[in-house]
């Protein structure tokens, strides 16, 4: 098995001299993980191999529990078939305790969502999600739990971001309460009363948002999610981390309880989960329960002769060649002047190199089964939709925003020193600079027009030409973009369609 010890220099931030301890909790956690089976070529992640890491765990300290930072049952290539229930079987293999709701459990239907928390054998968490037709928490789950392990008693509070709505399919009658004032009231419930010895943040929240919350109310330890990317960092004496996402690594975090049951240091790892490490044989009934799906997906679609970039932080930050290649397709397929994407539907968080393109890589870049609808809308909008783009872009504000845009038929510049709204310094639409007072035509996903998806409000004020119902769907455009490629074999650039100004 292969480990290490992330930075000895920041351990040292956080542990404390030890003396008298006696009771020591181990939290294994992982985040946004969208796919039971290895990625990155079979060569990272994979949740057979993490329950081979739990089993090891276990036997190492007994007082061992596993979380999840949110995001799971959606979006990925088979949640489009099964809703969801292939991560659930998958994660009642793997035996988690807890898991917090991430934006992306709202893309499915709630119905469908209420029965994958029936099916789970572990507990979901989400204090700030409240069904205003009951003024309760969301189905009823409770504010928080307390886990009594060894003797020590662990309160554990799951806390979901507040752009939920503007992220997901939510629906209507669901909202996301502020969580830091929920935050607040929580811990100092639990506090007061005596009731727990170490209070944990189980949060599907940015890592800015995380680090607020630790100034909210007094956590031990926040372990969190959303972020695709390894993260650690600390507020107001908190340590924050995040995983890389689709289980490429493993959290392992201790808390060390002295004989009056005080936490008195903090220390951890973080495990790759890599080809290295034996899949467990108890999760072999998950592959073949889905096995004829994988099969299905293995089949030939095209090629690419260059590495194309589908990063979650790259789309997200900057103009990738795939981004250009999908906006291109868009705005192809619907005959219109510009085609808009926003970069966090592009959810393969993965670099292809030049080879067979499968369905699956189709499917896992554009995972949602949007229709690609036609808006017509003003200049103006136009300058509001590149506005908001890159609301979120300057450091501090968002590390990977999930309204950037990748975007054909357009070049644009922004200048990040610059505030929020007034950015764009500069837009071409073809060779012909932006007109306010001139109609153009917009090729995006129907996510963004008819729920304001990303905070894209402004495409409330256009005009759809034709109906999502009869639209052509994301992963269709793209596939057929590929298909219609010479050879099949697709070769996007880079083209200077978007320049940051530092």
């Amino acid at each position: 098995m292969l480990r290490f010890i992330v930075s000895l220099v920041f351990v040292s931030a956080f542990t404390l001299t030890i003396c008298g301890q006696n009771v020591r909790i181990t939290i294994l956690h992982v985040n946004d993980v969208y796919q039971f089976a290895p990625v990155d070529g079979g060569k990272r992640g994979g949740l057979a191999r993490l329950l081979t890491l739990k089993k090891a765990a276990l036997a190492e300290n007994p007082n061992t529990i596993f979380t999840l930072g949110g995001d799971t049952v959606s979006p990925s290539v088979e949640t489009l078939t099964y809703k969801g229930a292939q991560m659930i079987d998958a994660w009642n293999a793997v035996g988690i305790d807890y898991a917090v709701f991430g934006n992306h459990e709202f893309d499915i239907k709630t119905p469908d969502l209420l029965t994958r928390m029936k099916e789970s054998k572990f507990k979901w968490l989400g204090a700030n999600v409240i069904d205003s037709k009951t003024g309760k928490i969301f189905a009823d789950t409770p504010p928080y739990v307390i886990r009594e392990i060894g003797g020590i008693k662990l309160g554990i509070i799951g806390l979901l971001l507040p752009e939920t709505k503007q992220t997901s399919s939510m629906e209507d009658s669901l909202t996301v309460t502020d969580y830091c004032s929920v935050a607040k009231t929580l811990v100092q419930e639990m506090r007061e009363k005596g009731k727990v010895n170490a209070v944990i943040g189980l949060t599907h929240l940015s890592m800015a948002q995380d680090k607020e919350l630790a100034k909210c109310a007094p956590f031990d330890l926040i372990l969190g999610g959303h972020e695709h990317s390894l993260l650690q960092s600390s507020s107001n004496g908190t340590p924050i981390f995040k995983m890389t996402a689709d289980a490429r690594e493993l959290g392992k975090f201790s808390l060390n309880f002295n004989s009056a049951k005080q936490l008195e240091s903090f220390d951890w790892e973080i495990i790759p989960v890599t080809d290295k490490i034996a899949d467990a044989p108890e999760f072999a009934p998950v592959f073949e329960k889905y096995r004829g799906l994988i099969e299905r997906l293995a089949v030939y679609v095209g090629a690419t002769s260059v590495t194309l970039d589908a990063l979650s932080v790259s789309c997200r930050t900057k103009e990738t060649n795939i981004g250009n290649f999908i906006a291109d397709a868009y705005r192809s397929s619907v005959g219109a002047d510009i085609g808009f994407v926003n970069g966090g539907s592009i959810r393969a968080d993965l670099t292809y190199e030049p080879g067979v393109l499968p369905k699956r890589d189709v499917l896992s870049m554009l995972p949602f089964n949007n229709p690609i609808v036609k808006v017509e809308v003003s200049g103006k909008i136009i300058r509001q939709l590149l506005e908001h783009g890159v609301a979120r872009s300057a450091v501090g504000e968002d590390s990977e925003p999930g309204r950037f845009p990748q975007i054909s038929g357009v070049r644009f510049e922004y200048d990040v020193r610059k505030p929020a709204g007034s950015r764009v310094t500069s837009v071409m639409i073809g060779d012909q600079p932006l007109d306010d007072a001139k109609t153009y035509s917009v090729a995006t996903s129907d996510f963004l027009v008819s729920r304001s998806g990303d905070g894209y409000t402004m495409f409330k004020d256009g005009k759809v030409v034709g109906t999502a119902a009869t639209a052509p769907k994301d992963s269709d455009v793209f596939e057929a973009a590929i298909k219609n490629s010479p050879n099949s074999t697709i070769a996007p650039v880079l083209d200077g369609r978007i320049k940051r100004v530092n």
